[in-house]
């Protein structure tokens, strides 16, 4: 990141919690064993060296988008921020829709924004599935002091029984069978005796409370299904709700960061751990979970149901589409983990649900490169211009070189060097037969300057046979070259910019735009797919100024007058270059 633009650290709710709970030194009597484990096992550890705990724990179902960016910096960050460690756990809890291709993904993301899990000399890399043990453990315990109990009730009749949110639930009428009765059938589904879906193991809490997610909810279920992590060894698995707050406990975590959709499960996840405290299976002090609100971001999808749709119907090329939302399109795109970081800096963290423009993550990668990017100059849609007067000037000389800054905030990075020649390439819109008042570029009789190089004189145009202009014609003033005595000379309005025909590389361009025309593309139920851009990439053939034939994936480049540019990770090569554009130099989309 520029100097510039380095991120400041902005007070709000969360970081006055970890202070206030510091300050009243809350956990500081916490015991870490160095590995994750119940409360003896951490009982016989040292003082926790870290001062506080968090943790990033996606589920492996799908690749990471722009949201779980938000939650990476703020969980890793605030780790950072007050000596602690964050934990990056897989909430592995759902067999069906794993794999390990995720759980690489995800890794290598986290990653990639800069962010570790390496700390006080060990790793605190983690998956839910690795305490399945300890769950079905905690659960038998739960039967046994009369907390939870196996109901039979099939899935329709435990809706209907739930109740609304103006009337109360119906107990169901296994909810008082016997304790010993209910733990024989626990271990009977685990041991595979039952069909899946025909009992479910419910916490006992209360039918009337006016959260319905303490009306009894299953903590665990059925499911023969093959796990990435523990092959077979299971055919029941936990919920997600009684899963959670066991794993924050295990890990020690202090402060429990979640999105604000889990307001509501707050209380079953406090219910959970006094519960198994009660019982001597964790230890006080017990993790404690606080919610924020989650990233809504316009022109673009979330929902991993609907950017699974975009992959697998062939809207996009895959899930790194520079277009998409995820971090390895993102990434692909040309943004920076440092202007990620800003970004999620700048929008802040707070408790209220509020819509992000886009525009706001376009700045924050502008303000990124715009100190760091080398410059290049590039022709998208070329047009040949002819100095008609080059070998009067030149006596035989085939190239004049010129030169420019390679970031003019850096001069210490040096020049870079181009040809002129007779020939060079020019945009085609920097020409016109018949100019509109206000045009200072190319038009017959008007002076205009090479950027970088000579000012030059429009005499005129050649065209084919069908009235297509092939070749703008002009000539060379003498002694105009920038940085020369004569530079200032001749007074022009106009600059251009160009690449000589003599050392210019062809090079495929990708002008990506956003996804969809809508800042809400899925607002009120409407189908997505409707409000596509049918514009949101279009692919050019283009000439290149010579330095740009060695560049490598990931390197990145504002190109002079058209925006900020990445060599394709993918898709170019040293020698036959391919750019997409990350984001054009200006917000086009406000007007």
């Amino acid at each position: 990141m520029s100097e510039n633009n380095a991120v400041t650290h902005v007070s709000n709710f969360l970081r006055a919690v970890i202070e206030r709970d510091m300050a009243a030194g809350t956990y500081a009597s916490r015991r870490w064993a160095r590995s994750p484990g119940d409360a003896a096992h951490h009982a016989a550890g040292e003082p926790d060296p870290a001062k506080i705990r968090t943790r990033f724990p996606p589920e492996p179902n799908g690749y990471l988008h722009i949201g779980h960016a938000k939650s990476i910096c703020l969980n890793f960050g605030l780790a950072r921020d007050y000596d602690g460690v964050c934990h990056m756990r897989f909430d592995d809890t759902n067999p069906e829709k794993e794999s390990v291709e995720y759980v690489e993904s995800i890794k290598d993301s986290v990653q990639w924004l800069g962010f570790g899990w390496d700390a006080f000399g060990a790793s605190h890399l983690y998956f839910a599935s690795d305490y399945f043990d300890f769950m079905y453990r905690a659960a038998e315990y739960l039967i046994e002091a009369g907390h939870a109990y196996i109901d039979e009730q099939t899935p329709d009749e435990m809706r209907a029984s739930r109740g609304t949110l103006t009337e109360p639930g119906k107990a169901s009428p296994w909810r008082d069978r016997p304790r010993e009765e209910s733990l024989a059938l626990f271990r009977a589904m685990r041991d595979g005796q039952h069909a899946d879906g025909a009992m479910v193991l419910r916490a006992k809490i209360d039918m009337a409370s006016p959260n319905i997610n303490l009306r009894d909810p299953a903590i665990y279920r059925i499911k023969r299904a093959h796990h990435h992590n523990t092959g077979d060894t299971w055919c029941i698995y936990p919920m997600y709700t009684y899963a959670h707050p066991l794993e924050d406990a295990l890990e020690g975590i202090t402060h429990s960061i979640c999105t604000l959709e889990f307001e509501d499960q707050r209380p079953f996840y406090d219910w959970v751990l006094e519960r198994l405290a009660e019982g001597g299976l964790l230890a006080h002090p017990l993790p404690k979970q606080y919610e924020f609100a989650r990233l809504n971001l316009t022109y673009v999808v979330t929902s991993k149901r609907k950017l699974m749709q975009l992959v697998t119907e062939g809207h996009v090329s895959g899930w790194d589409d520079p277009r998409m939302p995820t971090l390895v399109g993102l990434r692909r795109r040309g943004y920076t983990p440092e202007a990620i970081q800003l970004f999620a800096e700048r929008i802040g963290v707070s408790k209220a649900d509020s819509w992000i423009d886009y525009a706001t993550l376009e700045g924050a990668l502008r303000d990124d490169l715009d100190g760091r990017a080398a410059r290049a100059m590039v022709v998208l849609d070329p047009l040949k211009l002819k100095l008609s007067n080059w070998d009067a000037l030149f006596a035989g000389r085939e190239t004049e070189t010129c030169s420019a800054p390679v970031n003019p905030h850096h001069p210490e990075l040096g020049q870079r060097s181009f040809m002129l020649s007779r020939e060079v390439w020019i945009e085609r819109e920097d020409f016109m037969e018949v100019a509109p008042k206000g045009y200072h570029r190319l038009f017959p009789g008007n002076r205009t300057r090479l950027k970088y190089g000579y000012v030059i004189e429009c005499t005129g145009c050649e065209k084919d046979a069908d009235g297509r202009i092939t070749a703008v014609l002009a000539t060379l003033v003498p002694d105009t070259k920038s940085g020369t005595p004569g530079a200032d000379s001749v007074k022009v309005k106009g600059v251009i910019t160009w690449v000589g025909a003599m050392d210019g590389v062809a090079a495929e361009i990708r002008l990506y735009d956003r996804l969809f025309t809508e800042a809400h593309p899925d607002a009120g139920g409407r189908d997505f797919l409707t409000v596509m851009n049918a514009d949101s990439v279009k692919s050019v053939q283009a000439i290149v100024e010579p330095g740009l034939a060695a560049a490598a994936p990931d390197d990145r480049f504002q190109f002079e007058r058209h925006g900020y540019f990445v060599a394709d990770r993918k898709d170019s090569a040293p020698g036959r270059p391919v750019f997409n554009r990350a984001v054009t130099l200006k917000d086009s989309w406000s007007r």
